[in-house]
């Protein structure tokens, strides 16, 4: 299945007000139910068990409303992991609808992260690395690198026909039409298993993995040198 780049209603909040906010509840919906959330919580135990670290701050990019790295923070409180939540997003008006007032929020540019290096020991992105085209997530990688002191996540939708005819299959599920015309085009713009792990080598990173997770979607960690 060839990758196609087409816009998503979303990105430009091309709606009403009311079909904007029912697409990003449609999204927290994706994201508690169907792997977003359980994804990062996954690769952050894995981090946790390799480290011997069982506190970490977190920078979450393209955080839309926050509800992932808040919501994995709450998760992974009950398996005695801390997380603590910086949100970051491009638009104000993703923010505001979101769980900001449980993390510090911040309005940026995912490709210029307005931060010190080391500020914070995980930057993740979810459910964003497929809107950059393969030169801009490797450059998002390399400065979230910066910004990291342990590791960059990765957490994303896997490309796949079976993943888009989930998709279409789950229309009845969803409130707003700008999630009906945003999801297949999500799945058709996202990269494969293999295409992330060949982009991530592509950056200064000390070492990648890269695996499979539920309901389609891929889990990345580039780990930062020492």
């Amino acid at each position: 299945m060839r990758r196609t780049v087409t816009p998503e209603l979303l990105d430009s909040d091309s709606g009403t007000p009311a079909e904007v906010t029912a697409s990003l509840a449609d999204l927290n919906f994706i994201n508690r139910w169907f792997g977003g959330i359980a994804t990062l919580c996954a690769m952050i135990e894995k981090i946790a068990d390799k480290t011997a670290q069982k506190s970490f701050t977190l920078l979450d990019v393209g955080a839309g409303t926050g509800t992932v790295a808040v919501q994995a923070a709450q998760r992974l409180a009950r398996k005695n992991i801390e997380l603590r939540p910086v949100i970051l997003d491009r638009a104000m008006t993703h923010l505001t609808k979101g769980l900001h007032d449980r993390a510090p929020a911040f309005v940026a540019d995912a490709l210029h992260l307005p931060f010190a290096a080391g500020s914070f020991d995980l930057v993740a992105c979810s459910t964003f690395a497929h809107h950059l085209e393969p030169r801009q997530l490797v450059e998002f990688v390399d400065r979230a690198l910066e910004v990291a002191r342990i590791a960059v996540l990765v957490n994303d939708l896997r490309r796949n026909a079976v993943h888009l005819a989930l998709v279409y299959l789950g229309f009845p599920l969803f409130r707003s039409r700008i999630t009906r015309h945003d999801g297949p085009v999500s799945v058709r713009r996202s990269y494969t298993t293999e295409e992330m792990l060949e982009m991530l080598r592509r950056t200064r990173a000390a070492r990648v993995q890269a695996e499979n997770y539920y309901l389609d979607r891929v889990g990345a960690i580039a780990w930062k040198k020492k």
